[in-house]
């Protein structure tokens, strides 16, 4: 084993969407890598219950401070702790962005492009969804032609996603049963072996039991430690040591209660857009352009819900079963971007208590309502966010249980949210009318800490650039959804697992370059 007193070719902080894939890749090509990770490495079987309080632990659950119009909500809305990251209780919606989404300023004038193509993803994407065993149609219905088809074929459609489809086809609006990267069958993967399938158990965000979901503590770890990295738990890092020549020497983190050194040739930096920047500004680096914690997105994701007289059980099945891309750029539409649409199901606290909040009920009105769960199904969006000079991340001055300052995160939709959300809420309330539904609201939500790091071609008001490195510090890369110079009219877990490849791939080419 690795010790702190070792030189090691990289660390990699974070265990999610962008720090798993790009360890694997690391160690695959030889190098010696150490991952720190702030969470525990829990045990699928052993910690995962069918038990929504029991799992609140897989979030992160350090409070953030939320500011603005639109207050973002944390916890179990966005990101995640313990080996695996997010991904440990994400829904595994995992369709891929369109080319057109890396284009939003070249087709509407505002926000940013890409500083790539969507051909340089296109070869991850699908590496990816083979790797992880992504299940879903072939063809899928949207976007370019693909080279090949999905891992497997689509997981059975539960209630939410059937009620979706009957009101859908009474409008003309075309459905397809959703990418999830969740086996719809065994399968067998490299450096893991033999994975079962998905046992329609419903509580994926409660994490998985049986490891038929692709959160990356099943996946890219177990490929990552058979290639010989080292996973340390429990390591929160709080400094990134720099020396004469500028380039980060020490990785300082604290486990334990006690601070341990880790001595390194480069570092990549994969905790999320959220601590990603805290991290950088705790630390006063690789900010020269003062855009560290600034173009701030958050997907626009209103959920719409309903009552019907069939028995749905909301909790059975993968919650996200049927997804449409027919509004990802809606006609005479009057705002940026676009949207998709995807069914909901939901476990029942979760449920109740965005009902309480949503609809303001309480006592003996919250009991009726609840009563029910078992008749309610629910469909919501997933839309573009622009960057505005009004939602960032910043230090504040209050300070955690270590002595750190806590982040402020001041976010409010803007014009072009506001109106994709009307759009979304007016067409939702129509499928449902078609379905049958009764009884129906809404409850607003913005969903996925976006572009707090963005990539770009120029030092001036970029990051990092195409690539990933920082233009600050050569040793230092970023590897997560703090990259995105968009926010994408899709879930953006696939994109940050491909983006990692990528960066990987890329900084082992200057490597061997520089050899």
């Amino acid at each position: 084993m690795t010790t702190t007193h070792d030189i090691v070719d990289a660390v990699v902080i974070g265990t999610g969407a962008g720090g798993a894939p790009l360890l694997a890749r690391l160690a695959r090509a030889g190098l010696r890598v150490v991952a720190l990770e702030a969470g525990r490495h829990w045990n699928p079987k052993l910690d995962f219950a069918t038990d929504e309080r029991a799992q609140d632990k897989l979030f992160w659950n350090d409070e953030r401070l939320s500011a603005g119009q639109d207050a973002l909500a944390f916890g179990n809305n966005n990101s995640g702790t313990g080996v695996g990251g997010s991904t440990l209780h994400y829904t595994a919606y995992t369709p891929r962005a369109q080319p057109d989404d890396l284009r939003i300023r070249t087709e509407f004038g505002v926000g940013e492009d890409w500083p790539i193509e969507f051909d340089d993803l296109a070869s991850y994407y699908e590496e990816v969804e083979q790797f992880l065993g992504v299940s879903g149609p072939s063809p899928y219905p949207w976007g370019p032609a693909r080279n090949r088809g999905y891992a497997l074929g689509p997981l059975p459609v539960n209630g939410a996603g059937q009620l979706m489809e009957r009101g859908c086809r009474t409008l003309g609006i075309r459905t397809s049963p959703a990418a999830n990267a969740a086996l719809s069958a065994g399968y067998y993967q490299e450096g893991v072996g033999h994975r079962p399938g998905c046992t329609n158990r419903g509580f994926c965000q409660a994490g998985c039991t049986v490891g038929a979901k692709a959160s990356m503590d099943v996946t890219y770890i177990p490929l990552a430690l058979h290639y010989g990295a080292e996973v340390r738990p429990e390591c929160f890092v709080t400094q990134l040591v720099r020396n004469a020549s500028g380039r980060i020497s020490e990785v300082v983190y604290i486990r334990n209660g006690q601070e341990e050194r880790q001595r390194c040739h480069n570092v990549f930096l994969c905790a999320g857009a959220i601590e990603t920047p805290r991290l950088l500004l705790l630390n006063g680096i690789g900010n020269s352009s003062g855009q560290v914690g600034r173009n701030l997105m958050a997907h626009t994701a209103l959920q719409l819900w309903g009552e019907f007289d069939e028995d749905i059980r909301p909790y059975k099945g993968i919650p996200g079963a049927i997804i449409s891309e027919d509004t990802h750029r809606p006609t005479n539409a009057d705002f940026v971007g676009g949207y998709l649409l995807q069914s909901i199901g939901v476990m029942p606290l979760t449920y109740l208590s965005q009902m309480a909040r949503g609809r303001g009920l309480w006592g003996p009105a919250l009991k009726q309502a609840a009563s029910a769960y078992n008749h309610v199904a629910g469909i919501n969006i997933l839309g573009d966010c622009l960057p505005y000079e009004h939602n960032y991340l910043e230090l504040s001055d209050e300070t955690d249980s270590r002595g750190l300052p806590k982040p402020r995160i001041f976010f409010s939709n803007g014009e072009s949210e506001e109106r994709m959300t009307a759009h979304a809420d007016q067409l939702m309330r129509q499928i449902w009318d078609a379905a049958g539904a009764c009884n129906v609201w809404t409850f607003p939500r913005n969903a996925h800490i976006i572009g707090t790091c963005r990539m770009g071609n120029n030092p001036d008001t970029a990051v990092v650039n195409a690539d990933g490195r920082s233009f600050d510090i050569p040793n230092l890369y970023i590897s997560d959804n703090s990259t995105f110079p968009s926010a994408l009219s899709v879930n953006p877990a696939l994109t940050i697992m491909s983006l990692a490849l990528r960066t990987a791939d890329k900084f082992l080419t200057s490597q061997r370059g520089t050899a």
